[in-house]
């Protein structure tokens, strides 16, 4: 896929799948504002969190009924964006193991949040625009 976004028009058969999408965005939106309202991390909550999972068990089981459609691009989008912060925290944990690491390691947690909290607001406004989200081949 490029990097155009692509609008889709409304009123296809696609509205259920279309609901399952933003249940996933609100359960990964739900795990990232854990992580900043309690002593969690942004993207400990979002990796470890409850609703994050339950969203990535929905995500793996519903995905072959958007294949080929515009919302498979959202179904990657949200895969990508927790896969991507799980292997951003296991950076993080191999930095804390040395002393020196530990600064670094705090900064790769609180960019990683700040990515994740981009990625959910990003991917939720475009459904709600019934847009594709932009994904490398």
């Amino acid at each position: 896929m490029s990097d155009e976004i692509e609008v889709i028009p409304g009123g296809d058969d696609l509205d259920g799948p279309r609901m399952w999408a933003h249940i996933m965005y609100g359960l990964h939106a739900l795990s990232a504002v854990s992580g900043i309202l309690t002593s969690a991390t942004i993207v400990g909550a979002f990796v470890f969190g409850w609703p994050s999972i339950i969203a990535v068990i929905i995500n793996y089981m519903t995905r072959g009924r958007v294949r080929g459609t515009w919302l498979d691009s959202h179904w990657r989008w949200q895969l990508r964006s927790f896969w991507y912060a799980a292997l951003w925290l296991l950076v993080a944990g191999l930095l804390t193991i040395t002393l020196i690491g530990i600064p670094f390691a705090f900064v790769v947690v609180v960019i990683t949040g700040i990515w994740v909290l981009y990625r959910v607001i990003r991917g939720w406004m475009a459904l709600l625009d019934t847009r594709g989200m932009p994904l490398p081949g």
